[in-house]
């Protein structure tokens, strides 16, 4: 805490939204934009993502993504489209509502690889949208933790221990953030309409969300042998490649998200459970990406995690159980997932106890664990 470098790093968001008509439904034109690093889509042609560049704080982030969005509703207002700024779909005629993102030319393996998706798991799945949180340390100050001759190698063995921690704690940000209990009855069935307010608080998190049909067991004992094991996915088929591996929290290697990028070590690491929230314009919350990066922190400086296959399968149920609307019976370590959370934040604010935006941030953080008990027990004192 007295380094004043572990504050420092590199930031990035990732925003996925849908494009809808005048009357809520999915939009079926072209994707308006020439794809670029900052405006681009994902899986469907009337989905953009929105990518900020390498930032040096939340706050910048946030600005880079406020003048990305600007763009977006501008060109759409011209033509009468509005961006839908929630995680769950609007209402869904039918699959042919979904167009695969028409990716051309050099890009066209992109196509090819959303149409393997679609086989595999349906188009409604790729429908849901969020926000990803991108993060890695400033090299001074892992350079201040190793003295040794191959720095490489210690940072990223230093990323795979905090993926570890992280994976093991994405169930507290979704439980903090979670923001889509209400879908619209199509998601469930074509033609159907009304709105559902099913079990969960985030539906794109829960069981029913974005995951493999099996929980992939990876390898921590070197960057090779995670590499490795992510592989073994891919050349058995069960992967079509690394992007596939649907997990809250991944490892990102520089430039392109493919598995042999990481020869040149781990770039950062990347928080995928972030529902878009409609109460904000920009679908997110700038203090619950300010406690996603003190999460990080706090987690950097905690034991290694034996992240045993054990522990990777029941980090998967936590985080899908951290999902559900009724937290009633839900527990994390045998702890009441709610007591569990307030721990974990008590822990946190003594150790940046030193610092008064970060105690801030937690505090935050904080009277929304108090609402969701107050709500628990009928009882606000």
């Amino acid at each position: 805490m007295e380094n004043e470098l572990f504050f420092k790093g590199k930031f990035g968001i990732e925003r996925e939204t849908l494009r809808v008509d005048k009357d809520l439904r999915l939009s079926q034109t072209p994707h308006p934009f020439t794809d670029t690093a900052n405006i681009t889509r994902d899986f469907c042609e009337n989905q953009i993502e929105l990518i900020t560049s390498v930032c040096s704080s939340v706050q910048e982030t946030i600005s880079e993504l406020e003048k990305l969005d600007r763009t977006v509703r501008d060109t759409l207002d011209k033509s009468g489209e509005i961006i839908w700024m929630y995680s769950n779909p609007p209402h869904i005629a039918s699959e042919d509502d979904i167009p695969v993102a028409n990716f051309t030319g050099r890009h066209s393996e992109k196509r090819r690889y959303r149409e393997q998706l679609e086989k595999r798991y349906g188009k409604r799945l790729m429908l849901f949208s969020g926000i990803h949180f991108n993060f890695s340390f400033d090299d001074g100050y892992l350079h201040t933790l190793y003295k040794g001759d191959d720095f490489s190698a210690w940072r990223d063995s230093f990323y795979l221990r905090l993926y570890k921690q992280v994976s093991f704690h994405s169930w507290l940000p979704l439980l903090l953030t979670a923001a889509s209990p209400i879908y619209d009855r199509s998601l469930d069935e074509d033609g159907a309409a009304g709105a559902v307010l099913g079990k969960y608080s985030s539906v794109r998190s829960s069981e029913r969300g974005y995951w493999n049909s099996f929980v992939p067991i990876l390898r921590f004992g070197s960057l090779a042998d995670f590499v490795e094991s992510v592989k073994e996915y891919v050349d058995n088929g069960s992967l079509f490649s690394a992007s596939e591996l649907y997990l809250p929290v991944r490892l990102k290697p520089k430039g392109v998200n493919h598995i042999d990028n990481f020869a040149g070590g781990v770039s950062h690491i990347e928080l995928r459970m972030f529902d878009l929230n409609p109460t904000e314009d920009l679908g997110i919350d700038a203090n619950d990406l300010e406690f996603a990066h003190l999460l990080i922190m706090y987690l950097s400086c905690q034991p290694d995690l034996d992240f045993t296959p054990e522990r990777q399968v029941q980090a998967v149920k936590n985080h899908q159980n951290a999902a559900l609307y009724n937290l009633d019976g839900v527990t994390i370590d045998g702890v009441p997932i709610l007591e569990k959370a307030s721990e974990i934040l008590d822990s946190m604010e003594e150790f940046f106890r030193s610092n008064t935006d970060a105690v801030g941030i937690i505090r935050y953080e904080k009277d929304k664990l108090k609402n969701r008990l107050c709500e628990r027990i009928k009882v606000c004192g």
